[in-house]
């Protein structure tokens, strides 16, 4: 009985990464269903390019747009048709190009069958970095102009994160990238920040800006990168 986002208006450079940051219910998944068209919103309007995205074809959206969540569904099927989901196009070496970037291509040559290694149903075969890692594979291999990433560290250890970072670091360059992160060492270098308040946005500004600020976001920071123990900024940045 409530708008989930009320007097909002955000605007996306081409080629930026905008973190999407606030507590859970705030909204941030909210606008990457809305960019995807899972819903439409009941008032104001999603442009791309300055149109309205209910004038395309939800197909031609959606071919525009690469998506790496937290929890990617993978099939019973082999590495590279898993990858080659994002583009059934793809060849084998545009499937390996697309492991490389994603920082995936070592660990599937020690698979024993490399490529051609089956994973079982939802990837349980692999560990999370490892099925995380193939899920950027396919989102790289898709060459969309626009990327969501929702929570996409989010239950990986430390080491794993660090290699998934170093991926999305790559996959994000000269895209248009909405990070959507409790992760605030994975947002301070995005080329914007949102914070999300119950549908409202809070603060807004790079990172440098709202530490400055001395808010609601750098209190958060402040509090993660303690319990975290982490230098600040992380060295692998989406930018």
């Amino acid at each position: 009985g409530r708008p989930i986002l009320d007097q909002f208006t955000l605007t996306i450079p081409p080629g930026q990464t905008l973190a999407l940051v606030g507590s859970s219910g705030a909204g941030k998944s909210t606008i990457a269903n809305l960019l995807l068209r899972l819903y439409d919103p009941t008032e104001g309007r999603v442009g791309i390019d300055g149109h309205d995205i209910r004038a395309y074809t939800l197909h031609s959206l959606r071919t525009q747009i690469g998506v790496v969540l937290q929890d990617n569904l993978l099939f019973a099927s082999s590495v590279r048709d898993n990858i080659a989901y994002g583009n059934p196009l793809a060849d084998d070496a545009a499937i390996e190009a697309a492991a490389r970037l994603a920082n995936a291509h070592g660990f599937i040559g020690k698979l024993k069958e490399g490529y051609d290694t089956l994973v079982g149903e939802r990837g349980v075969t692999l560990s999370a970095g490892q099925r995380q890692r193939i899920a950027i594979a396919r989102a790289a291999v898709r060459n969309a102009p626009i990327l969501i990433l929702d929570e996409p560290t989010t239950g990986l250890d430390e080491q794993n994160r660090q290699d998934v970072i170093l991926a999305l670091r790559r996959l994000a360059k000269g895209r248009t990238t909405v990070l959507i992160t409790h992760d605030l060492d994975l947002a301070a270098n995005a080329h914007q920040i949102l914070y999300l308040d119950q549908g409202r946005v809070a603060e807004h500004g790079t990172h440098d800006d709202l530490v400055a600020l001395d808010g609601r976001y750098a209190a958060l920071y402040r509090l993660q990168s303690m319990s975290m123990d982490r230098p600040e900024p992380a060295a692998a940045a989406l930018s």
